[in-house]
């Protein structure tokens, strides 16, 4: 179990580190990627609701605090789209390689639009809606693309890290 956690802290710290270092100067059309939305939908994929709603609360939090935004935003954002991916993942079967990304690019819309709608309800952001939408697809492709170099490594450091069962008599 502490092996575990302590894998799922160095994920998220690894996540928030390369996103507001190396990718704030990579831009795809103006747009960086969400590595956090990445890793939460990844997570919930790979272990269900609960665990992604606590990835996605862990790393919406931290990011908060590390990028000084208006605190709880992204946390709800991230909490509310890893359980809805994990419980979504529960009733998709299919063997398909391109189901994470699909799942990424499609989470990563919905989470990036609906983090604007509270920004806007709140009074932080006043964004035109179609410059929104736009940032919300183009954050949605860039995430999709980076998901087939993440998932490899997410789901090898998450298997290593499962307690193993054992069978007593």
């Amino acid at each position: 179990m502490l092996r575990r956690t302590l894998a799922l802290a160095a994920v998220i710290v690894t996540a928030l580190l390369l996103q507001s270092t190396v990718f704030t100067q990579v831009k795809l059309l103006g747009v960086r990627p969400e590595l956090l939305y990445v890793v939460t939908i990844l997570m919930a994929i790979l272990e269900g609701p609960s665990e992604g709603a606590i990835v996605g609360f862990a790393g919406g939090m931290a990011q908060d605090f590390l990028l000084d935004q208006p605190k709880g935003i992204t946390a709800l954002t991230l909490t509310l789209l890893g359980y809805t991916v994990g419980l979504a993942r529960q009733y998709i079967v299919s063997p398909s390689p391109l189901l994470p990304t699909a799942l990424v690019a499609v989470g990563t819309f919905a989470g990036v639009i609906f983090n604007e709608i509270v920004s806007f309800l709140l009074g932080q952001s006043d964004d035109p809606l179609l410059y929104s939408v736009r940032v919300a697809f183009l954050t949605a492709v860039y995430c999709a693309i980076l998901t087939p170099l993440v998932y490899p490594v997410l789901r090898r450091i998450f298997e290593g890290s499962r307690p193993k069962r054992v069978v007593r008599f």
